[in-house]
């Protein structure tokens, strides 16, 4: 469980929401509740994996060509 307290007595509580919010989002909380959400087939989760990756590797690529002035 995520807690986030007070640092002084001054602080205002839009900079302790705030805290709240970094350190649940740093902590991926949201991603792995989004994902168990809906049953996903072992196989798609590997395609979906490998589809990632390969995007990744093309846009990787493209920006080196747009570096050199090739495109």
């Amino acid at each position: 469980m995520i807690e986030v307290t007070r640092k002084d007595s001054k602080e205002s509580i839009d900079n302790l929401v705030r805290r709240f919010n970094r350190r649940v989002q740093q902590s991926g909380l949201i991603v792995a509740v989004k994902q168990g959400q809906y049953f996903e087939k072992p196989i798609s989760k590997r395609e979906r994996r490998t589809k990632a990756i390969i995007r990744t590797q093309r846009k990787v690529l493209k920006l080196k060509k747009i570096k050199l002035g090739q495109r």
